[in-house]
């Protein structure tokens, strides 16, 4: 009987390598041909995709990407490696890895990497709290696809999701709390998720429900009533209805409602990137300003908070 080595593989979405337009057209044609992202017609699709959505996309998104772009590189890829960092740390002896769905770390080269220090037993750790087959599948097929090139599988934990984790609520409850201590209590709280295509949802796609898990808990947590938060979707793509009610239409509108004060949190991002930095704490707070709204702060994502880092270590050690 072979003996056990465990490792494990922490999976996010990806991000480009430069902040350049050939790097973020790699990277969005790579993320925009999953069948899990966009599942579209090929015929229809490609087309599309390639004559009319990357041309126009990339040379906006390559600008985005520049002016949230750190020392170290992209804000995503920095604080994976940090979780990384600091999860190996409480994890001496147990190699942990980091790869991309898209771009780079790939799944292959983590997986390779695991294999070199002679790992046989795979713990897959997605991090995304909330199950979607945008995301978690996505990494579910992208694994399968590697793996099916070896002879020797070896074991592999797949975790599913986390929405409800006592150790996750508890480390965004902490993160909330210490906002209102830092900025006051807002007006509204606003829970601020990643959407996807409403049609996804009805052909039976739990992340909605998911998201509305993670809610519950956080609120009943704070003790907050039904007027002192508000769940909404961000960053949609494409012209089909995707999970509403949406982020940005939500906030231009509360100031008219009587809302001058938000803080907003986006608890389906476990690291912080384009779509929390420039969207949520940008983008979002100018529409809510412009409109009328006095104060409006962006609660960060929990990256490698200690409270986070317990719940990975949990999530990763867990005999379930």
């Amino acid at each position: 009987m072979p003996q056990i080595k465990t490792g494990i593989l922490l999976v996010n979405l990806g991000t480009p390598d430069e902040p350049t337009g050939p790097a973020v057209k790699r990277y969005l044609s790579q993320f925009l041909h999953d069948r899990r992202v966009v599942d579209t017609h090929r015929l229809i699709w490609y087309p599309l995709l390639h004559g009319v959505i990357l041309p126009i996309r990339v040379p906006k998104v390559a600008k985005l990407y520049q002016a949230v772009w750190m020392d170290e590189g992209s804000p995503l890829l920095v604080y994976s490696r940090r979780q990384q960092q600091a999860l190996a740390k409480r994890l001496p002896g147990t190699p942990v890895e980091l790869a991309m769905t898209y771009g780079s770390p790939s799944i292959k080269q983590a997986l390779a990497s695991l294999k070199r220090q002679q790992v046989n037993r795979l713990v897959v750790l997605p991090m995304y709290p909330q199950y979607s087959c945008s995301t978690t599948a996505a990494v579910w097929d992208a694994l399968s696809a590697e793996l099916r090139q070896t002879r020797d599988l070896p074991q592999v934990k797949f975790i599913r999701d986390y929405a409800e984790h006592p150790l996750y609520i508890a480390a965004l409850v902490e993160s909330i709390k210490a906002s209102f201590e830092l900025h006051g209590k807002p007006d509204l709280l606003l829970f601020s998720y990643h959407g996807i295509p409403q049609r996804y949802a009805a052909e039976g796609d739990e992340y909605p429900q998911r998201c509305a898990d993670t809610t519950r808990e956080v609120v009943t947590a704070l003790e907050l009533d039904e007027s002192q938060y508000k769940m909404t979707f961000q960053s949609r793509f494409g012209r089909e209805p995707w999970l509403q009610p949406y982020t940005d239409e939500t906030l231009k509108a509360l100031p008219q409602q009587g809302v001058k004060s938000v803080q907003v949190i986006s608890p389906g991002f476990a690291a912080d990137c384009l779509e929390t930095i420039e969207e949520i704490d940008k983008q979002n707070r100018e529409f809510f300003l412009e409109q009328g709204g006095e104060s409006y702060h962006y609660i960060p994502a929990l990256n490698d908070n200690p409270a986070h880092i317990d719940l990975l270590q949990a999530l990763v050690t867990s005999k379930d």
